[in-house]
């Protein structure tokens, strides 16, 4: 699904600072990304960046004009202007150079004035040759703008360089990855902030032999959507999920766990520290009670596979629950379902439950969902068809009430 505007970045301003690295045609991208979830995006641009990317592209992807390299007569009260409207302020490339003059208090463009009067919190995303990152210098300067400066660092990665520099630690983050990290600075202070939620995503698989499996069709995406909300709102996430169609989210800690049985060792693991548990996946009813150590042949194929029924993650971890955890639960349908859900949210002992229908625009396999949440206190409400993302920020709005 093409994303559009939508919380956190929706009608946000962004002031997107980009320095001369050759990471800059990334830059691009992320302004265009930004824009199309709705935020108001102010590129920013030094001497050098103009060097590797040329600000009409910026302005083609945000409608908005960039920010010239340096002061100059009549635009003094630029630098202020940006700097009290922005919600957060994104350098991305962040070169070696501007980590040292940013560390230091440089002021002597218009992006160094602006970092010296925002007061929005501010996200640097370091980008250069692996050997500069590692000098000593670039280390001191990146410690003294988290810990003296408050600003956030997002980066470097690790991969492959520029041209015949080889594989190493100071790549730029990919630009889906600063967008979450943005969104993260954009979202206000709220009850899931500091908070530690587990979250269980996808299908289990249970091995049939070792080349089959029984599974499901879940793809993932409403767990991955809730790990990346409730991440972005501040919570300190771990997200256990089987095998995923969609790539686990950047900032929660992932785990994968194939099976019903893994899957219920990691949650039990995750319970004890956890603040909130919710519980997405799709976990497997039954599997084979006998599968096999080898490849079965078509000759070896049983006349009837005996099932026996998996873990029951819920119902097994209820005495592992600590009385402050918050616990929300799935039920798939693919008719009705209220008395099932009902059922399921007392017998489980849950706070709240999201029963969905399965069907064209929801459940498996779709980009959006059809929920209806019901909790422990009598509420039940029917969300629209909405997104999986837009569906995910819903559920946490409400869940948020049965957090001790």
């Amino acid at each position: 699904m093409t994303p559009g505007p939508r919380r956190p970045w929706r009608g946000r301003r962004v002031v997107l600072g980009v320095t001369g690295g050759i990471a800059a045609y990334k830059s691009v991208q992320l302004a265009r990304d930004l824009t199309r979830l709705g935020a108001e995006v102010d590129v920013v641009m030094t001497a050098s960046a103009t060097e590797f990317v040329g600000p009409l592209s910026f302005e083609g992807v945000t409608g908005r004009p960039v920010g010239a390299p340096l002061l100059a007569p009549g635009s003094a009260p630029l630098h202020i202007g940006l700097a009290r409207e922005a919600d957060a302020v994104c350098v991305a490339p962040a070169t070696a150079d501007f980590l040292a003059r940013a560390a230091h208090g440089r002021s002597d463009d218009l992006l160094g004035a602006i970092l010296l009067a925002t007061r929005a919190p501010v996200l640097l995303c370091p980008a250069m040759n692996d050997l500069m990152w590692s000098h000593p210098a670039t280390l001191a300067n990146a410690e003294r703008v988290r810990s003296a400066l408050g600003y956030r660092l997002c980066g470097p990665a690790t991969g492959p360089l520029a041209f015949g520099e080889g594989e190493g630690p100071g790549r730029m983050e990919e630009p889906a990855v600063i967008v979450q990290h943005v969104g993260r600075l954009l979202e206000p202070p709220g009850p899931w902030a500091g908070r530690r939620v587990v979250v269980t995503a996808g299908p289990t698989r249970e091995a049939l032999d070792p080349v089959r499996y029984l599974s499901n069709r879940s793809s993932g995406r409403m767990g991955v959507a809730l790990a990346a909300a409730a991440w972005r709102r501040g919570a300190d996430v771990a997200l256990i999920h089987g095998p995923l169609e969609v790539a686990p989210p950047p900032g929660p800690d992932s785990l994968e766990a194939r099976s019903a049985g893994a899957m219920l060792d990691a949650v039990r693991s995750a319970l004890p520290s956890a603040d909130a548990l919710i519980m997405a996946a799709a976990v497997a009813d039954f599997r084979p009670a006998a599968p096999a150590s080898e490849k079965l042949g078509k000759e070896e194929r049983p006349d009837v596979l005996e099932l026996t029924a998996t873990a029951d993650i819920l119902a097994s971890t209820l005495q592992d629950r600590s009385e402050r955890l918050a616990t929300l639960g799935f039920a798939l349908e693919t008719d009705g379902g209220l008395a099932s859900a009902r059922d399921k949210l007392a017998r489980k002992s849950l706070d709240q439950i999201a029963l969905n229908v399965a069907g064209a625009d929801s459940g498996f396999e779709t980009d959006t969902n059809r929920v209806t949440l019901l909790d422990r206190e009598g509420r039940e409400e029917e969300l629209p068809v909405l997104s999986k993302d837009e569906t995910a920020e819903a559920i946490l709005d409400r869940f948020a009430r049965f957090l001790r």
